[in-house]
């Protein structure tokens, strides 16, 4: 059942690091950003330069404002001989939704969808280039304003302000980590060591833009690095599931 929230959402995270009198923001900007979902595996021998090239993204100037990128780890690949650490069952969930709705019954890894829609030219440098910025060259008629802030050692509370359009919009709450290393012992990646970013940890919504104001607890669990740790909130149009709006925010430390 979707959950309402307007003026703002407010999230539980529980983390681990000391307590640190710390607030952070961030908000959207006037343009639209891309948000680039990767839906990806560890038991998929073609993910791994995908997973590579998403981590390079921001070292090629395709920076928080024009691009986010969420790396969705999928589940079906787990029978097959290795189990990813990082698959959960919701993303190979939402995959197949995201393909419904454009109209599309093909689900691939590795996948990339930007502000919804499938993307096959990722691995061309011009053709991704030229997608962006045809995306960030067009005004957003919704803004977000995301607050986190640490309230004790264990404690921060995150809020989401969305002004402008909200008929027919959806908010979701991503939390992703970075630097993610794993030395994979079967399957196709057999004998290979992984290295992930923006790996998604914990997922809400939809959450349905309305009029109250709606608790949202995440876990921190211990071997999670709150220095490595972001959240993005992002708007997707509940009728045809494309992404209208997106801000990220690392964790105040």
């Amino acid at each position: 059942m979707l959950q309402r929230l307007i003026c703002g959402a407010c999230l539980t995270l529980l983390l681990s690091s000391a307590a640190v009198a710390v607030e952070c923001s961030a908000t959207s900007g006037p343009a639209r950003v891309a948000l680039l979902e990767l839906y990806t595996s560890e038991g998929c021998s073609s993910c791994p330069p995908a997973d590579h090239w998403v981590s390079q993204l921001g070292a090629q100037g395709f920076n928080a404002d024009r691009v986010i990128p969420l790396a969705l780890h999928v589940d079906y690949w787990d029978s097959i001989g290795w189990r990813d650490p990082f698959a959960n069952p919701e993303f190979s969930k939402r995959q197949r939704e995201m393909a419904q709705r454009a109209r599309s019954r093909l689900v691939y890894t590795p996948q990339v969808m930007i502000n919804g829609r499938d993307f096959r030219s990722w691995s061309s440098s011009d053709s991704f280039a030229r997608q962006i910025d045809t995306l960030t060259q067009s005004p957003s008629q919704a803004n977000i304003q995301l607050k986190l802030s640490k309230l004790s050692a264990d404690q921060v509370e995150a809020r989401v302000l969305v002004t402008g359009q909200k008929d027919n919009l959806e908010l979701y709450l991503a939390l992703y980590e970075n630097d993610l290393w794993s030395a994979v012992s079967a399957g196709e990646n057999s004998g290979v060591k992984l290295h992930h970013d923006y790996v998604v940890r914990e997922w809400r919504g939809p959450l349905r833009v309305g009029d109250e104001i709606v608790m949202q607890p995440l876990p921190f669990k211990p071997d999670w690095q709150s220095d490595k740790i972001g959240v993005v909130a992002f708007l997707q149009d509940a009728s045809n599931g494309e992404v209208v709006q997106a801000v990220q925010l690392k964790m105040c430390n």
